[in-house]
């Protein structure tokens, strides 16, 4: 039996943002949008195919709960984040873990990791900061793909960041050289930050993405890191305090900072700020990272909230937000980033916030993987 549904929220979501929504909602008239109908959209825009019409049949329930699960948390969100359709909304919640994020971090980090001790911020934290401002800072979006390889992508972005802001240097480091090189040998198996770092350290250095391309999968021909020469190395890598003062202060003053969270909210997100609590975010179940790149206060009036029919809005407040970069293409969210409120820990942002320290390796004895 087909599964047709008439629900109103539909309207709300695709009103919030889809490209496609003010010529669906005057062809629409009086009656809501079937479910059916957003869904054949929501294939073509996403080029979805299924192989058959048990598959379809399967998706399209998994649809219709995400966009579900999407409309409470826009009634029940505390901030400005919008959920809706994303292009991952024919996934479970399961699926979408094991193919965008990493293993589950450890509660305890591993011993090489040096953390940052009386190290201080640098005095006042500003009331802003954003570094895609700054010219030739922030390298592109990345999009692992299929590839679990967040933890990499992090890792070689906050490199690239620190490269340029400390030599003016425009480089782009190899994502792939440190999947085939990975000390633990898990490639697009998920990994940790400190990981790459190590990697980068074991290899001096890491060759340049136009020599050692990303191909979103381990190379058969294994680690080629002696076949290229390097553009960018590190010293060392810390671990800041797991205070958001003091990871605001580190990233105005030096630049950005990795950080791993907990991605559940992400799947449907849309723009706006996340302010997310520990029932519906754990914060120490973290399992995707990123690069923190800057922060804010949004000063915008809220959307929405409720059906259609509610014109009543949220009312105007400042909200303290972080900026992140993703790794999922620059399609997804705000252009590739996302907004998290700042304040609250929210999704375990304080929990691993690492960056490395750009400058020629110390030398130090090979790291193996641990049994």
């Amino acid at each position: 039996m087909t599964l047709t549904v008439h629900l109103s929220y539909f309207l709300v979501l695709l009103a919030a943002g889809q490209g496609h929504s003010n010529s669906l909602l005057k062809d629409a008239g009086p009656r809501p949008l079937e479910l059916t109908e957003v869904f054949k959209l929501f294939q073509i825009k996403y080029n979805r195919t299924y192989s058959n019409e048990a598959e379809y049949a399967r998706r399209l329930d998994i649809f219709a709960h995400n966009l579900a699960q999407a409309q409470r948390l826009q009634e029940e969100d505390l901030g400005t984040a919008e959920f809706g359709e994303t292009p991952f909304s024919d996934l479970t919640e399961e699926e979408f873990s094991q193919l965008y994020g990493h293993q589950r971090a450890p509660e305890r980090i591993p011993k090489m990791v040096k953390k940052a001790g009386s190290e201080k911020s640098g005095g006042l934290v500003p009331p802003s900061c954003d570094w895609r401002k700054a010219t030739n800072i922030i390298s592109s979006i990345k999009n692992q793909e299929s590839c679990r390889c967040c933890w990499a992508m992090a890792a070689a972005d906050n490199i690239e960041a620190l490269w340029r802001i400390k030599y003016n240097q425009l480089v782009e480091v190899s994502v792939q050289e440190l999947l085939d090189c990975d000390r633990c040998g898990n490639g697009c198996q998920g990994g940790f930050v400190w990981d790459a770092y190590v990697t980068v350290l074991n290899n001096s250095g890491l060759a340049s993405k136009k020599d050692y391309p990303f191909q979103g999968r381990p190379s058969p021909r294994g680690c080629l890191a002696k076949k290229y020469k390097k553009v960018a190395w590190i010293q060392d890598f810390t671990m800041l305090k797991s205070n958001e003062q003091v990871i605001a202060g580190y990233l105005a003053l030096h630049g950005p900072i990795t950080v791993t969270i907990n991605m559940k909210l992400l799947q449907g997100y849309q723009k706006g700020v996340i302010k997310a609590t520990h029932t519906n975010c754990d914060p120490q179940h973290v399992d995707h990272s990123v690069l923190l790149v800057g922060f804010g206060r949004d000063k915008e009036e809220g959307i929405q909230s409720g059906t259609v029919s509610s014109q009543a809005r949220k009312p105007r407040r400042s909200v303290p937000y972080w900026i992140l970069k993703n790794s999922w293409g620059a399609e997804w969210g705000e252009k590739g980033y996302f907004r998290l409120y700042r304040g609250n820990n929210s999704c375990g942002i304080t929990k691993y916030p690492i960056t490395a320290h750009v400058d020629h390796p110390v030398k130090k004895s090979p790291i193996s993987c641990p049994p």
